[in-house]
Protein backbone atom coordinates (compact mmCIF):
# COMPACT_ATOMS: atom_id res chain seq x y z
CA UNK A 1 0.00 0.00 0.00
CA UNK A 2 1.45 3.41 -0.70
CA UNK A 3 1.19 6.34 1.53
CA UNK A 4 2.94 9.77 1.84
CA UNK A 5 3.32 13.04 3.49
CA UNK A 6 0.17 14.60 4.75
CA UNK A 7 -1.50 11.69 3.89
CA UNK A 8 -5.01 11.19 5.85
CA UNK A 9 -5.01 7.33 6.79
CA UNK A 10 -6.87 4.92 9.18
CA UNK A 11 -5.76 2.82 11.19
CA UNK A 12 -7.31 -1.04 12.15
CA UNK A 13 -7.69 0.27 16.10
CA UNK A 14 -9.09 2.77 17.55
CA UNK A 15 -7.76 5.66 19.70
CA UNK A 16 -9.12 6.20 22.97
CA UNK A 17 -9.38 10.03 22.95
CA UNK A 18 -12.57 10.04 20.94
CA UNK A 19 -12.69 6.67 19.11
CA UNK A 20 -11.25 8.38 16.27
CA UNK A 21 -9.58 5.70 13.28
CA UNK A 22 -8.45 8.70 11.48
CA UNK A 23 -4.68 10.12 11.51
CA UNK A 24 -2.54 12.41 9.32
CA UNK A 25 0.91 11.14 8.79
CA UNK A 26 3.38 14.15 9.84
CA UNK A 27 6.92 12.51 9.44
CA UNK A 28 8.48 9.46 7.50
CA UNK A 29 11.80 8.29 8.03
CA UNK A 30 12.60 4.71 9.38
CA UNK A 31 9.76 5.71 11.64
CA UNK A 32 6.61 7.40 11.00
CA UNK A 33 4.65 9.52 13.08
CA UNK A 34 1.20 9.89 12.98
CA UNK A 35 -1.09 12.74 14.37
CA UNK A 36 -4.76 12.05 15.76
CA UNK A 37 -7.50 14.02 13.80
CA UNK A 38 -9.78 13.92 17.33
CA UNK A 39 -7.33 15.42 20.10
CA UNK A 40 -4.04 16.03 18.05
CA UNK A 41 -1.89 13.39 19.68
CA UNK A 42 1.00 12.54 17.81
CA UNK A 43 2.91 8.76 18.33
CA UNK A 44 6.09 7.50 16.63
CA UNK A 45 5.72 3.89 15.56
CA UNK A 46 8.61 1.78 13.14
CA UNK A 47 7.57 1.37 9.87
CA UNK A 48 6.73 -2.30 9.89
CA UNK A 49 4.40 -1.80 12.88
CA UNK A 50 2.97 1.10 10.99
CA UNK A 51 2.40 -1.00 7.71
CA UNK A 52 0.74 -3.76 9.82
CA UNK A 53 -1.64 -1.44 11.55
CA UNK A 54 -2.24 0.82 8.23
CA UNK A 55 -5.96 -0.21 7.55
CA UNK A 56 -6.40 1.97 4.51
CA UNK A 57 -5.48 5.98 2.98
CA UNK A 58 -8.54 7.99 3.00
CA UNK A 59 -6.88 10.96 1.51
CA UNK A 60 -3.66 11.56 -0.35
CA UNK A 61 -2.43 15.17 0.20
CA UNK A 62 -2.06 17.49 -2.73
CA UNK A 63 0.62 17.44 -5.11
CA UNK A 64 3.78 19.89 -4.78
CA UNK A 65 2.92 20.25 -1.02
CA UNK A 66 5.40 19.59 1.38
Amino acid sequence: MEYGLHDIVIMKKQHPCRKSFEWEIVRMGVDIKIKCLGCGNVVMLERPDFEKKLKKVVKRAAEGQG
